[in-house]
């Protein structure tokens, strides 16, 4: 499932690379996908692109005068074509086909974006092509003056994004005094922080030094502390590193760098004994009973 590293260098290269265009196109191969109508969906030729930003979970395409949010699941993948003329791949459910646009990237594009290769030229005629196998994601159509529920977007479903600026060390003590339970569950829950789902939750309790059983209400004041910490390096050090192996090939989940999370039967790089795994509810869980407490 992508998660804020994943979904933070798509957001920030689709941006660079699409903001400022019109939409000249829109197909939808799998309407399962789709919340909205066709007539929803024919209103965005014409439209242009705004900005495209993550929130949580979440990737939002504001246009002129609409909105579009997608949330991928489990299964859902973006990729960006520099043109109609690149293979699509197999079980693409939603197509966005975009016109020329007279300068280049938008001025607030984030840095690393930066005269990227990558970017499609000013005349080319890109797509944006979403994925997904099993029809699991959604993609909802957000027309001006429609009012239609995006379930989990709201601000009352989520908290603050877990790399939000605002989101202090004081903010963090107090959020998580509201959240109890055990550990893993509460770095997944986007009511107490957004963006953090299974693999990096498994990424930071094991930089944390703390295991995904453990229940919030026998942590030390210091270890909430850690726990913070753990939390903002784990994701600016994720993103980093996929600032530098996802592009252009935006549509792979990169998950190999990661210390713990699925790698059950391995050493763990900090201590050298072997990786726990469990497998529940559909979820893995991987951690180290020796070094983690």
């Amino acid at each position: 499932m992508p998660e804020l590293p994943d979904l933070a260098i798509l957001a920030d290269a689709f941006h660079a690379s699409m903001t400022g265009r019109v939409v000249m196109a829109v197909e939808a191969p799998g309407p399962l996908t789709v919340r909205g109508t066709p007539t929803e969906m024919n209103a965005l030729v014409g439209q242009r692109l705004e900005s495209f930003r993550r929130r949580g979970k979440f990737l939002w395409l504001e246009f002129e005068r609409d909105r579009v949010a997608i949330n991928a699941m489990l299964t859902g993948r973006l990729q960006l074509a520099e043109s109609a003329k690149v293979k699509r791949p197999a079980k693409t459910t939603f197509v966005l086909g975009f016109g020329p646009r007279e300068d280049g990237p938008p001025a607030d594009a984030a840095a690393w974006t930066d005269r990227a290769s990558w970017i499609p030229a000013p005349s080319a005629h890109p797509e944006l092509r979403y994925r997904d196998p099993t029809q699991m994601g959604k993609i909802y159509l957000l027309p001006a003056g429609v009012e239609r529920a995006v379930p989990g977007a709201s601000d009352s479903e989520m908290g603050p994004d877990a790399d939000d600026p605002s989101l202090n060390l004081d903010t963090w003590r107090a959020r998580i005094r509201r959240h109890p339970g055990e550990l893993k569950k509460l770095l997944r829950n986007q009511e107490f922080v957004a963006g953090v789902g299974n693999a990096y939750s498994d990424e930071i309790l094991h930089a944390a030094r703390l295991l995904p059983i453990r229940k919030r209400g026998t942590l030390a004041p210091e270890e909430i502390d850690e726990l913070y910490e753990a939390t903002r390096s784990v994701l600016a050090n994720a993103v980093d590193l996929l600032h530098e192996r996802v592009p252009p090939n935006f549509e792979t989940e990169i998950r190999d760098f990661l210390a713990v999370h699925g790698k059950g039967g391995q050493p763990c790089p900090r201590c050298g004994n072997r990786i726990t795994q469990t497998e529940a509810g559909g979820f893995t869980t991987s951690y180290c009973r020796h070094c983690q407490r």
